[in-house]
């Protein structure tokens, strides 16, 4: 059993690959990205393929991979993600370019630095859109961070140089209006015009996210070169069907149908992923949770029947169908759900080669993504060794026997992650509860706790909201706080309150898998609260509600109610006001977490 020390020394050792060299990849089945060859030989000089089909004896000092049995694909590219954490997974699964359809700009700009100085090894390239295009309280505005939107047909233009002067690689623009209980505002059909005519007046690409058959059908007409989702349903008439197929054709346009979040909104988990042991050494339980916790809650296959058969249509119709997952959101995960996105793109109608095509050769060419896609001479050394023939079962690409990332393996990368899981498996020690469970130890000089970084003011500053906390010590024999709170408009789920850090650090985990309900008294102004739980890698908390009425009374919370949580990596624990704006006053005192 590795001890930690060496786990960390062999994640630092492998946090970079190994230098480029010289492979030889000897009588392996290869997918060039649009046929499939029986059995070739391909010759890769350092970050580049040097012969897509070598013979000959092998150069000197050439490292020679046997590939009988085995299957050499381009390296994968993910048409749809939001790039905005987990960036060590795609590589790992066999994905080495993504392209981003939303993402923090200091991420994107970072990337492309990296990958304009050849350091972005470690990492999957990123092409992306950065900021999208969308209107005040539209679609993209509910994550907490502010962001440019537009209203009108005439700030178009503005608006795409802005985002070109930025680094945004094309424009994606927002065509949502929700749905009951969140709906949003969207951008009409002049202002998506004007948005498309500026972006190609510049050369750049712009797509158009949709989920309706009405909003696809109006960005097509106004030109977008694609669409970055197809719409759930329960049935789609033939008309529609036909009519919708002629016009993406007639268009030119590209679809990117995005089944695995599709499928996470109804309620259909990727079973084959989830349930693959290879998939599962390389997912922390975080990762686990985020691919196996889907958005739909309820199974309902039916709302598939829809964008089936769109995608069965616009293949039938020659449209290009590129493989795409929405990674980042609940459902999906990077890197592993695109290999479940190859399988659902079958599942509609595709061969596994045309699925294969769709997660390599077509996107490269629909996004003019540069010397990509392809096993072919000059390209890029991203490449991909499987077990067995996807071209004839699409699950063999989740069989990795090795992947390269501009010609250099990766798998100490591989192997570093799967040493870090193993080790969380383990677990850490439990923290030590306090005998009476108590964790507030309130006076009027300082706010305490028997264990962790303690007890502190908290509220969405961070995230750039306006709400505002002040915590007053009062006198009581049980050591009393009272909060007073100012919950202001400014970020999309305003809060402030008390928030509890069990780590050494801030918003460090603690493993408190010890306690089983959390306990506390509490009197106020007689508003509704919330407890929150976070644990670690979690950027949604959990949470339940309480009434601080006149009188004190004790509130019991059951830990397992917090749906999600891991209670052995919990980083946070906040008692807070919100999210309607006003202003709040409550006081807490005897704050237990207790194992019964």
């Amino acid at each position: 059993m590795k001890s930690r020390h060496q786990l960390l020394l062999l994640a630092a050792l492998c946090s970079s690959p190994a230098w480029a060299d010289t492979w030889l990849i000897q009588n392996a089945r290869v997918f060039d990205g649009e046929r499939m060859h029986a059995s070739r030989s391909v010759l890769v000089e350092g970050a580049k393929i040097a012969d897509a089909d070598f013979h000959g004896a092998a150069p000197a000092g050439a490292k020679i991979v046997d590939g009988k049995g085995r299957t050499l694909l381009p390296g994968l590219i993910d048409s749809h993600v939001h790039a905005y954490r987990h960036f060590e997974l795609p590589l790992l699964f066999g994905v080495t370019t993504q392209i981003d359809m939303f993402t923090g700009v200091s991420i994107m700009q970072d990337a492309t630095r990296r990958m304009r100085e050849g350091s972005n090894g470690d990492q999957a390239d990123l092409y992306s859109a950065g900021t999208l295009a969308t209107a005040p309280g539209g679609h993209g505005t509910e994550y907490g961070m502010a962001i440019p939107t537009l209203t009108k047909p005439e700030e178009a233009q503005a608006f795409v140089d802005a985002r070109i002067a930025e680094g945004s690689y094309f424009i994606k623009i927002v065509m949502e209006a929700g749905h009951p209980g969140r709906a949003f505002q969207s951008l009409d059909a002049a202002t998506v015009r004007a948005l498309i005519e500026a972006a190609h007046k510049r050369g750049k690409l712009a797509v158009v996210h949709i989920s309706t058959l009405a909003d696809a059908r109006t960005a097509l007409e106004a030109g977008a070169d694609g669409l970055v989702h197809l719409f759930l349903g329960e049935q789609i008439s033939p008309q529609d069907l036909d009519s919708f197929a002629k016009l993406a054709r007639a268009k030119k346009a590209f679809v990117i149908p995005t089944f695995s979040v599709m499928e996470s909104i109804a309620g259909l988990p990727a079973a084959d992923i989830i349930g693959d042991a290879s998939a599962a050494a390389l997912l922390n339980k975080l990762q686990k949770s985020e691919l196996a916790n889907g958005y739909g809650k309820q199974a309902r296959p039916q709302m598939m029947a829809a964008p089936k058969a769109v995608t069965a249509a616009l293949r039938k119709a020659g449209v290009p169908l590129l493989a795409g997952t929405d990674a980042g959101n609940a459902g999906t995960q990077y890197g592993a759900s695109l290999h479940h996105e190859m399988l659902s793109l079958t599942q509609a109608g595709l061969t596994p080669a045309e699925a294969l095509a769709a997660a390599t050769s077509v996107p490269a060419q629909a996004f003019k993504l540069p010397s990509r896609g392809r096993i072919a001479k000059g390209y890029k050394a991203d490449l991909l060794l499987v077990d067995g023939d996807p071209g004839a079962d699409i699950g063999a690409t989740r069989r990795i026997v090795q992947v390269w990332k501009d010609g250099a393996q990766v798998t100490g990368l591989r192997d570093a992650q799967r040493a870090k899981v193993a080790q969380e498996l383990q677990g850490t020690p439990g923290q030590v509860l306090p005998a009476d469970g108590r964790i507030s130890l309130f006076s009027k000089d300082k706010l305490a706790s028997p264990f962790g970084a303690g007890w502190m003011p908290s509220n969405d500053a961070f995230m750039g909201g306006k709400s505002t906390v002040s915590l007053k010590p009062l006198d009581g024999p049980d050591g009393v706080l009272q909060v007073d709170a100012s919950v202001a408009p400014g970020f999309a789920y305003p809060f402030a309150g008390l928030a509890f850090m069990p780590g050494a650090q801030p918003m460090q985990a603690a493993n408190l898998s010890g306690a089983k309900v959390l306990r506390f008294r509490v009197r106020g102004d007689g508003q509704r609260y919330g407890v929150s739980i976070m644990s670690q890698g979690g950027n949604i908390p959990v949470s339940q509600p309480f009434t601080a009425e006149a009188e004190w009374r004790e509130v019991s919370l059951a830990l397992d109610a917090f749906k999600g949580v891991d209670t052995a990596a919990i980083t946070m624990i906040s008692f807070s006001a919100g999210p309607k704006p006003g202003a709040y006053q409550f006081q807490i005192s005897d704050v237990r977490l207790l194992a019964q």
